[in-house]
């Protein structure tokens, strides 16, 4: 099973930019955790990251027949972006919307997100382990979708 994880406008400056909010640890090793856990548990992982706005979308839209999870930080997109929200609605694949900071209790734009309406769920305010929570949640998605698929299969092949 794969997830593709991807990262919206500024996380690659993670580390460097408001580290009062966003914390020193960097994108690079937010994703080699994931990496360790993807490998203990038997998945598939790619990172991408991106500050365009259609580069995101175009990437949801790969994942088509590619991945069978997705875990995305939109950051200021989450707020403003439909055409990334109608994305990860087209693509039918379980997905789970995290933010680093909690954004219910920062400034009222960033209190609502438009994209989390189309997610199975979603991690805020709990840092860099809010990835490591998105991972054992997609898991279990992931995991769950196969076995429905499978017992489908078997009820099929006996009826």
């Amino acid at each position: 099973m794969k997830v593709v994880v991807i990262q919206g406008p500024n996380l690659n400056m993670l580390g460097v930019r408001e580290q009062h909010i966003y914390g020193p640890m960097k994108l690079e090793q937010i994703h080699e955790q994931m990496k360790r856990f993807a490998q203990e548990n038997g998945l598939e992982i790619e990172f991408f990251q991106s500050n365009l706005e259609g580069e995101i979308v175009d990437r949801i839209q790969e994942c088509m027949g590619d991945a069978q999870g997705i875990i995305i930080n939109p950051a200021a997109y989450s707020h403003t972006s439909i055409a990334i929200r109608d994305a990860l609605a087209a693509v039918q694949i379980p997905a789970i919307e995290v933010h680093l900071t909690n954004i219910h209790a920062r400034e009222e734009f960033r209190r609502k997100s438009i994209t989390a309406e189309v997610c199975a769920g979603v991690i805020a305010g709990m840092g860099p382990f809010g990835y490591h929570l998105a991972m054992i949640g997609i898991t279990q998605i992931m995991n769950e979708i196969k076995a429905a698929q499978e017992a489908q299969k078997q009820m099929q092949q006996q009826g």
